[in-house]
């Protein structure tokens, strides 16, 4: 999993009826937008995580600029 600065985790629950988790990812503290994220709760409760396989990723478009080491098409 990877994520940015900005990123929103949506977090499911584990048994029938819990309810989903979203959380902002304020800091991204493993390498190259790996986990642990530091997030913060919509209640602004914040902690670090290692999400799980019931996490995923919103992106929030056009909030990164283009990595260093990525391709340049030129026409």
């Amino acid at each position: 999993m990877q994520a940015h600065k900005g990123d929103v985790l949506r977090i499911t629950g584990r048994a029938v009826g819990s309810p989903e988790h979203r959380a902002t990812v304020v800091e991204v503290l493993g390498p190259n937008g790996q986990p642990p994220y530091r997030v913060r709760y919509e209640d602004g409760h914040e902690t670090e995580i290692f999400p799980g396989p019931g996490c995923v990723t919103e992106s929030t478009a056009g909030a990164h600029p283009a990595r260093a080491d990525a391709p340049r098409h030129t026409v």
